[in-house]
């Protein structure tokens, strides 16, 4: 096993949860702890609602500001969607796009993501695509099969130029939430067959330099063996990102000496 040669990158989803005042405390307190993690970029991917508040409370930190969806047009009459330029203007650099629950719960498709996807880099966003199966496709064998799908429908047509700006997290939907985690060799051999496709979709060395994330039941005792895989750049983190010394221990486990 050998850590990748990437840049890390450890991200909190923290979904539809907290207040305007854990937010900010949250937020605080990741940014307190933000010194202990080295070169580790840091992102918090906040409730919409709580963008600005999380946005003024790690400004000048060196933590990025990050949203868990946006529409896929820049303006218009689309009643109560989240615009790319919006999500700039509150200081985003990243946002989290085709995320499972967006997935399964709000029917997103892969050319949704798609072009959600292009949306986001047009105005200079880092789209965090999020690809996995589920624990029915996987017991059938076809975890390759739909991975593949996910990723080539999510990023069809995208220039190698503007894919090295992307972000993929593999997220085997299983394992989100209900304390299961894909073993480390698992989770590598998915994440090796990801980069496989991004080389297809751009080439050999574009491939290389995307950072790819493991999302699923991401805690603090699993969170080393994750990091000494050679394809895993660090973490999508769900449940354990609400905890800020939780967050805080993942990341470490990501840093490089």
């Amino acid at each position: 096993m050998s850590r990748s040669p990437r840049s890390p990158l450890v991200a909190g989803n923290w979904k539809m949860n907290l207040d305007r005042a854990s937010a900010r405390h949250l937020a605080a307190a990741v940014v307190a702890g933000r010194g202990a993690v080295g070169t580790v970029e840091l992102v918090l991917c906040p409730p919409a609602v709580y963008l600005e508040t999380v946005g003024d409370a790690i400004a000048g930190s060196g933590v990025a500001l990050g949203a868990q969806n946006m529409a896929d047009k820049p303006a218009g009459a689309f009643t109560g969607e989240i615009a790319p330029p919006m999500l700039l203007d509150l200081g985003c650099r990243y946002v989290i796009l085709g995320h499972s629950e967006r997935r399964a719960l709000y029917g997103e498709t892969d050319a949704d993501v798609n072009a959600k996807t292009r949306a986001a880099l047009a105005p200079g966003l880092v789209p965090i695509v999020c690809v996995g199966e589920t624990l029915e496709e996987r017991e059938q064998g076809r975890t390759a099969d739909v991975v593949t799908t996910q990723v080539r429908g999510s990023l069809a047509g995208i220039p190698p130029a503007e894919l090295a700006r992307v972000v993929v997290a593999y997220e085997p939907v299983w394992a989100i939430g209900t304390g299961k985690v894909a073993t480390p060799a698992q989770a590598q051999e998915v994440h090796g067959l990801v980069r496989g496709l991004l080389g297809g979709l751009a080439d050999a060395s574009t491939a290389a330099g995307i950072r790819i994330l493991y999302g699923g039941s991401v805690k603090p005792d699993n969170a080393a063996a994750l990091a000494a895989q050679a394809d895993i750049d660090g973490a999508l983190v769900g449940g354990a990102s609400l905890k800020a010394d939780d967050f805080l221990a993942i990341a470490q486990a990501f840093a490089r000496d």
